[in-house]
């Protein structure tokens, strides 16, 4: 297995470093992520271990992450992977298609992301039109993404066509890359739209050939997104990298969904092929009018709960400073005199209704 990749997954040597953890154990750092002062809660993930794990036939595990909080949530959700990927142009910042973000916002993402996910492996987006146009774009934008957005791979939207530019990529500036194929959201449009691809025989067999040319190319991975498993499961027994899969069936390597879709967080549609975990978006939209109407009724902040108070007898100078100054008589607590009258009158309202 890996017959492939370790052939074309051959780092230089100045990628790897070993640090020292809390444990006996090492911790291997990129370039890319040099160690810090703080301690991993457990070993980095890295293209080693993602080899492992597919050798070992355990899925892999990965997630899109969009900034520093939903990168944390993923560290310490313990997952493989994390995808900065450019669906954050619709889930994050309200775009109709992920092909109006920006190669330096999905920098600004990926660096925020780098801060929360320690120990995943990070890939992320290289944007439409940073990898289209000639090959010298390309492996200066992969080598941009790796150094100012603090990266450790980058994942293209292409089959054959991007496969020279992928190489030069991998052998030629040492980037790690993985590829994609199926639905390319990317070029959607071209596509007819966000449709199931390699339903007839020819299109399978012709995804079979972009997944073959990826791996030749390079690639240490290949997402398979929006295809049937059949497909899915044919491109994964054919290849000797990990296939990461969305929308693709159970026969995968490894799995990778939005991490918006999956939360309930998304409010324009959620994908067939996503399974919901959670439904935050109502829970967050209830908690959110909860707040509204907690400062309404001046109910938040609690005086005590969430204030803070001078010592005595700083409290008593100020208090003679004030009334001196500005002769303005404080209350005998920060309670104003509006907080007052409202509990009083829904005391009232409450002892009315239960007569």
């Amino acid at each position: 297995m890996f017959r492939a990749a370790t052939h074309h997954m051959h780092l230089p040597k100045r990628l790897y470093a070993t640090i020292p953890t809390v444990q006996t154990s090492s911790v291997r750092a990129y370039s890319a992520r040099p160690p810090t002062a703080l301690e991993e809660s457990r070993p980095k993930v890295t293209i080693r271990t993602i080899k492992k794990l597919y050798a070992d036939r355990k899925p892999i595990s990965m997630m899109t992450a969009y900034d520093y909080p939903t990168s944390v949530a993923c560290d310490r959700a313990g997952l493989d992977m994390v995808l900065v990927g450019d669906s954050l142009a619709m889930v994050a910042l309200g775009h109709e298609d992920t092909s109006q973000i920006t190669m330096d916002e999905m920098i600004h993402h990926s660096k925020a992301v780098a801060r929360g996910a320690r120990s995943p492996f990070l890939v992320t987006d290289l944007p439409f039109g940073a990898y289209q146009s000639d090959h010298t774009s390309a492996v200066n934008n992969a080598i941009r993404m790796v150094k100012e957005g603090r990266a450790e791979a980058v994942k293209l939207e292409a089959g054959r066509r991007a496969a020279a530019k992928i190489n030069d990529i991998v052998h030629g500036a040492g980037v790690p890359v993985v590829g994609h194929i199926g639905l390319t959201p990317q070029t959607a449009v071209a596509l007819g739209g966000f449709r199931v691809q390699g339903k007839s025989v020819s299109n399978a067999q012709s995804l079979v050939d972009d997944a073959l040319a990826l791996q030749d190319a390079g690639c240490f991975a290949v997402v398979l997104e929006a295809m049937p498993s059949l497909v899915a499961e044919t491109v994964t027994r054919l290849l000797h990298i990990p296939t990461i899969g969305i929308g693709a069936g159970p026969a995968t390597s490894g799995q990778v969904l939005v991490l918006s879709d999956m939360l309930g967080m998304f409010d324009r549609f959620t994908p067939k092929f996503c399974r919901s975990f959670a439904d935050l978006g109502p829970r967050m939209a209830a908690a959110i009018g909860e707040y509204k109407q907690a400062v309404r009724s001046r109910e938040f902040p609690s005086e005590g709960t969430h204030t803070y108070e001078m010592p005595a007898a700083a409290e008593e100078k100020w208090r003679a400073y004030v009334q001196k100054q500005f002769g303005m008589e404080l209350s005998s607590s920060a309670v104003t005199e509006a907080t007052v009258n409202s509990q009083t009158a829904k005391a009232a309202i409450g002892s009315s209704e239960s007569h």
